[in-house]
């Protein structure tokens, strides 16, 4: 008897021009966060259409479950929203939505859970372990799907989960895996600095503002490296610094903006704390007031070690050399929320041509080759048979990756 990877393998190479034709039709459609109502009508259609009943989550995004009804589910999830930044690839389906484009290949993470949740269905009544595959919205921004979709009940039952993301640094074919923190947390802060004003040639008589946003924007950093670990990987950087407008005149108030990253989750749970006391006492001196805003983005990504060996023998069964040591990434990630209630792993898919250059995600010039949707179909149905989904042969290695 086939197993479940060799029957989704047949399902993905007679459903191929269809699941092209999926993946072209997100790419060229893309939505922003929080407004993905096309691509959630889209899916749902394209679901029911295969014999699914998906449900619906609040305002976008979706979830489906597949086979038995079982306290142990194993959950698959995609992001499905996309990215402002403006298309420059020229293809055929480029992005038809002016300054909005899948730069981050989130309508490759939705076709192939897509396709696994259509090749199921073919197959439910062989599942043994129910499936849930989560299309969550708006991975992109700060106040990301994923706190949503949890208290939406997406994980009740779940006790697994996995997710994908494309990385152009990896030649198509090739899996990366890491266990532990596979991302970085990332925050964002703001801080805003306030003086009574004052003319430039009397400094000594007021607060300088601009000189205590300077303090900060050099201090701060080095600070940070003497009371954190430097192998926790904490970097502070700041983007913005704002104030005053004449050269003779010193403002009354201006604000510095930046990001912190840590790829120590301790760490990152005691950041702010920290600021708040090294921002006051870099200020101290200069008499000026601020008010700190900080925003906690994200944790970390932190790859569970029994579903990280499951999802590296998954990868191993489609190929025996797929499978690559992930570096840790400086970027956020919410798939981190998931992995907070339940074990799970995240894992990297290559998806360079392996002619010309690497592009980078968030880049308008980013390039997916398609062949990675295989690749990604055939490791999730991989982890699927691992979990405990029969006893077949495996899945070939035709259709996308021919």
């Amino acid at each position: 008897m086939k197993g479940i990877a060799a029957r989704v393998d047949e399902w993905l190479i007679a459903h191929k021009e269809e699941v092209l034709g999926w993946r072209r039709h997100l790419h060229s459609h893309p939505e922003l966060s929080h407004m993905e109502y096309e691509t959630t009508e889209f899916l749902e259609e394209t679901l029911r259409a295969h014999g699914l009943t998906p449900t619906r989550f609040p305002g976008t995004g979706l979830m489906v479950d597949i086979g038995p009804e079982t306290p142990d589910r194993l959950a698959f999830r995609a992001d499905i929203d996309a990215l402002a930044v403006t298309e420059l690839t020229k293809l055929p389906f480029a992005s038809a939505v002016p300054g909005v484009s899948h730069s981050c290949g989130h309508d490759v993470h939705t076709t192939i859970s897509l396709a696994l949740a259509c090749a199921l269905a073919d197959s439910a009544d062989t599942l043994t372990h129910g499936i849930r595959v989560l299309f969550q919205p708006a991975e992109e921004v700060m106040d990301g799907g994923a706190t949503d979709v949890i208290a939406w009940g997406g994980l009740e039952g779940v006790g697994s989960i996995f997710a994908v993301h494309v990385e152009p640094k990896l030649k198509v074919g090739k899996i990366g895996v890491r266990t532990g923190a596979i991302t970085s947390a990332a925050d964002v802060l703001r801080i805003k600095v306030s003086g009574p004003g004052g003319h430039s040639s009397r400094p000594y008589l007021t607060n300088d503002v601009v000189y205590a946003l300077s303090s900060l924007a050099t201090q701060l950093p080095a600070l940070l490296s003497r009371r954190i670990d430097p192998r926790t990987a904490t970097v502070l950087v700041f983007g913005s610094l704002n104030a005053g407008y004449a050269p003779n005149a010193i403002p009354e108030s201006g604000q510095l903006t930046g990001t912190i990253r840590t790829a120590d989750i301790a760490t990152w749970r005691i950041l702010q704390e920290l600021l708040e006391e090294l921002v006051a006492q870099v200020l101290a001196p200069t008499g000026c007031t601020h008010e700190l805003a900080y925003q906690r983005g994200v944790p970390p990504v932190l790859n569970d070690d029994v579903a990280t060996a499951l999802l590296a023998d998954a990868a191993r069964s489609i190929d025996p050399q797929a499978v690559v040591q992930a570096p840790q990434s400086s970027g956020g990630e919410d798939f981190s929320w998931y992995l907070e209630h339940v074990p799970g792993s995240m894992a990297r898919l290559g998806c360079w041509s392996g002619e010309g250059r690497m592009g980078d995600l968030h880049q308008g010039d980013l390039l997916v080759d398609e062949r990675a949707i295989g690749v990604g179909v055939r490791l999730f149905a991989s982890v699927v048979e691992q979990y405990g989904e029969g006893t077949g042969t495996g899945a070939t290695t035709g259709g996308f990756l021919s």
